[in-house]
């Protein structure tokens, strides 16, 4: 089963009647995120796109590090709109996309593709073998794909809907034609709510 048809008037509802604080994923700082950033040593000029974005304070911590070209893209414009609010002045700094990833022409390429969160929703194969073929397309030779998932121990649901879960061997093997795995690692991340969560983290880079 893949997401309902009206999957972006889903998002938009959990956005509209949810506060950051709602979302089992949310975190403060992504630092497992920030990591992989600081071991790839991009310029401060790289692309660097936020897929799923939504309204994580993934975007405050590469505005923080000096990053000048951010964008973000998500399904959901009202995620974005809390996003903007939150940033204030420095929102203006930023690219944002309202678009299904799926649906997504990468206007440049880019030094850095994130995603926390967002893949794993992706249960149809169709889907799937688009978003690669996306990110194939819109990250340049010799940059980085970041890629957060639920692992095999994590949650099999998020806000009403299935996810797929990952193992670094899965999470390769959909990658591996244009892409060389660097790094994996595990996050168990403690929720708002002061459950757990774990998560994979696979970096890569492109051939």
């Amino acid at each position: 089963m893949g997401m309902p048809p009206d999957e972006k008037l889903h998002w938009e509802r959990i956005y509209e009647t949810r506060s950051e604080n709602d979302f089992g994923w949310f975190q403060r700082y992504p630092e497992t995120s920030i990591k992989f950033v600081h071991l790839f040593q991009l310029p401060f000029t790289a692309n660097i796109i936020d897929i799923g974005g939504g309204d994580s304070h993934m975007v405050d911590a590469l505005l923080d590090e000096g990053y000048q070209n951010i964008w973000v893209l998500d399904i959901s414009a009202k995620a974005i709109d809390k996003a903007r609010a939150r940033l204030g002045d420095r929102a203006s700094k930023v690219i944002w996309i309202i678009s299904d990833i799926v649906e997504f022409v990468p206007p440049v390429k880019f030094h850095l593709w994130h995603d926390r969160a967002a893949f794993h929703f992706l249960t149809n194969e169709g889907k799937i073998h688009r978003y690669v073929s996306i990110a194939e397309t819109a990250i340049r030779k010799g940059g980085y794909l970041i890629l957060g998932t639920f692992s095999k121990e994590g949650p099999k649901n998020c806000s009403g809907l299935k996810i797929k879960q990952y193992s670094e061997r899965s999470m390769s093997a959909r990658f591996e034609s244009s892409f060389k795995r660097v790094k994996c690692s595990h996050e168990v991340h403690v929720t708002p709510f002061n459950t757990t969560q774990d998560f994979l983290f696979c970096s890569f880079r492109k051939k």
